[in-house]
């Protein structure tokens, strides 16, 4: 799908406030309502548009550890691969991973209540045997910036004035 810039402008006012009013929407976009939630509605189902979210402050709610993990399997054939990231989609507490190219074949994200759960996960994976040959465990101590919201009007110059 080819966007323009009105649907650049719906889409980075969807990412800062995913409850945007209808008609909200439509004076970030330049349009009259209708045609703006017909745009939306398109975008979704383009698959564009994949969902709405609430970002929860957890620690407000809870302590937590957050841990970065590196993950290289043992084999490299398709199969391994796919295995390893059947179990990983079960995991709730493994909240982002990447197939990565370099020294290593993931890097996971992962959400502990402490640093005995989380090491109680990695011991689960490893007793899955799921092939992991090593992995390497970074404690996030601070998180310095992370950003939900991503810089559509960079990462899309050539979108056309509409």
């Amino acid at each position: 799908m080819k966007l323009d810039a009105i649907d650049l402008r719906i889409l980075e006012a969807i990412q800062a406030d995913g409850r945007i009013t209808k008609l909200a929407l439509a004076e970030k976009a330049g349009l009259s309502p209708t045609p703006c939630w017909m745009r939306l509605r398109k975008l979704e189902k383009a698959g564009i548009v994949t969902g709405y979210h609430a970002r929860v402050a957890v620690r407000r709610v809870a302590p937590v550890a957050n841990v970065m993990m590196e993950v290289t399997l043992g084999n490299h054939r398709q199969a391994d691969f796919e295995r390893f990231e059947r179990a990983i989609a079960t995991i709730p507490e493994i909240v982002g991973c990447w197939s990565v190219g370099g020294g290593v074949d993931y890097i996971l994200k992962v959400v502990a209540a402490d640093i005995d759960a989380y090491q109680r996960l990695v011991d689960a994976l490893l007793e899955r045997e799921l092939g992991i040959d090593r992995y390497f465990t970074y404690i996030v101590t601070k998180t310095v910036k992370e950003e939900m919201v991503l810089p559509l009007g960079s990462l899309l110059p050539q979108v056309s004035a509409g």
